[in-house]
This record gives structure tokens, C-alpha cells and sequence, in this order.
């Protein structure tokens, strides 16, 4: 079998985008392991398979899959590829899309030939749906791991976030408390972890241990979610810049029942053909 396929980045979050409107693609996880391997394949943080939609509500359905394999059902700095990616490829003219996941619908905005503003959808901050184990929503909720206790905010953008709001991002171990809170209990799905460090009320700096992956240079939804924590302990305006280290996100949210909007580049690195 043979794919063809694009190399892409949103801030260093890198991509395997594949187009499956237009190819027959049937990949097992044990192959999307081997795609993702950075020494014996081509490597990415994530796949991203787009597909013909599944009704007239949406332009396109894709899938997101981790570089272990499993499947994710939100990517912020994906979605930015795919919009770029349709219109690169000309499976579309439009500068305005609907794209769905398994589990989300959003507006793709290409502003130019690489930049595009996402519609990510209104945050979740019920436990149930998040899923994250608690008796009752709270803004602050309190974790216990062998290092200690630590209050975070919960937050999901169509995938778990877990913030934690810290003095500087380059003095923690990210990796070892990443992967422990990312595998706590308390979150059945595992989780995506944010390490903030709010600069200003319309600046923060990031860190992200993303689930099925470990550390990433950027993080879409990630970033949203963090300003959204930032939000509601009335710590950040409704406008923040996001400082990764791939790299700068602009986030916007009005609170309560309105979108998460964010903006920020989407670049092609290569394009290739891979037999299976």
C-alpha cells in the first residue's frame, strides 16, 4: 500500500496529515507506531486521516491519532493543518469550513495561506463529561500524587486538560509530573497536562505533556484550556497571548456559554509517498 501524505507543524506540534477522500487508507495501530517512529519513520506527534463528511452539516470528517496509536478526538494546532491542507490541496475553494471528529464540529477560518483562526468549541467543566472523577464541579480541585497535593483546573476543549498554574515553566520536571498526572487515576481516559505561568492578565507561557505522546512544543486545545482556567479565577482578560516553545497562540473567550476562538500558523514542511 502505497500513502501519500503531508509533513506539517502548527508551533513545532508536528503532523502526519493524510488525505482519504481521495485514497483508500486502512492503517492498524501497530503501523501508525511505526509511521510515528522519528528513526525508522517519518515521525509526528499526531496522524491526521481526512475523510468525505458524514452529512451535509460538515465539509470534511478526520480522525486524530496519538503517536502510540490511540485515537484523540480534539487537536487545536491540527485543525489549523487540516484547514490549510484542504485548501493546498484543493479539495476545497472555501476560506470558511466545518469540519467534524468523532466527537466535535468546528469553523475553520483560513485568514491567509498560513494563518487560521478555529472555532474550538464551548468549554466542558462538568466532571461526568470531562471525564474526570469528583463529586461535584468545582474551579479548583485539589490532586494528590507521591510528590504531594496540588490544586489544578480541570477543563475539557473535546479532549481532558489538567492546568496547573506554576511560578516559572522552565524550573519544573515536566516529564516525571507529566506523565504522572496524566496517568492519575481520577482522570479514566487519561489526560493532557498544562504547566502556566501567567506573565500578565493578557500573557502567559506554557509547558505540555500531551497523553499518547509526552512533552510537545505546542498545544491548540491545550492553550485553550489554559485561558479558560485563567478565566474563571478571574486571573487573565478575555484576550491572552500564549507563549510555547514552538511558539505564540492568540486566545479569545467571553465566558460562559460562548465559543473558545484561537488563531495562529499552520506551515507544510514536505510532501511524501510511503509504501506499507
Amino acid at each position: 500500500m502505497n500513502i501519500q501524505f503531508s509533513k506539517m507543524h502548527g508551533l513545532g506540534n508536528d503532523f502526519m496529515v493524510v488525505d482519504a477522500v481521495s485514497q483508500n487508507i486502512q492503517l492498524s495501530t501497530r503501523e501508525i507506531q511505526g509511521l510515528a517512529n522519528r528513526h525508522r519513520g517519518i515521525g509526528f506527534d499526531q496522524l491526521l486521516i481526512i475523510y468525505p463528511p458524514k452529512d451535509s452539516s460538515h465539509d470534511f470528517f478526520y480522525r486524530i491519532f496519538n503517536a502510540d496509536g490511540s485515537e484523540a478526538f480534539q487537536c487545536g494546532n491540527g485543525a489549523r493543518c487540516i484547514s490549510k491542507y484542504i485548501y493546498d490541496h484543493k479539495l476545497s475553494d472555501k476560506a470558511e469550513l466545518t469540519v467534524a471528529t468523532q466527537k466535535n464540529k468546528h469553523k475553520l477560518i483560513l485568514k491567509n495561506s498560513n494563518t487560521v483562526t478555529v472555532d474550538m468549541g464551548t468549554p466542558i467543566l462538568d466532571p461526568q463529561e470531562i471525564p474526570f472523577q469528583a463529586e461535584a464541579k468545582k474551579t479548583i480541585y485539589t490532586l494528590t500524587i507521591k510528590y504531594g497535593d496540588y490544586n489544578v483546573c480541570v477543563v475539557s476543549m473535546g479532549n481532558p486538560h489538567c492546568i496547573f498554574e506554576v511560578d516559572n515553566v522552565s524550573h519544573i520536571d515536566l516529564e516525571q509530573l507529566g506523565k504522572t498526572f496524566s496517568e492519575h487515576p481520577q482522570f479514566p481516559d487519561r489526560t493532557n497536562v498544562e504547566f502556566m505561568q501567567i506573565i500578565s492578565r493578557d500573557h502567559i507561557r506554557l509547558r505540555i505533556y500531551e497523553r499518547g505522546v509526552g512533552e510537545t512544543e505546542a498545544c491548540g486545545s491545550g492553550a485553550c484550556a489554559a485561558v479558560v482556567a485563567g478565566i474563571l479565577q478571574n486571573k487573565l482578560a478575555s484576550m491572552v497571548t500564549v507563549t510555547m516553545p514552538g511558539g505564540d497562540l492568540a486566545v479569545e473567550w467571553n465566558g460562559n456559554n460562548e465559543p473558545v476562538w484561537m488563531t495562529g500558523p499552520a506551515a507544510n514542511v514536505f510532501e511524501g509517498t510511503i509504501k506499507l
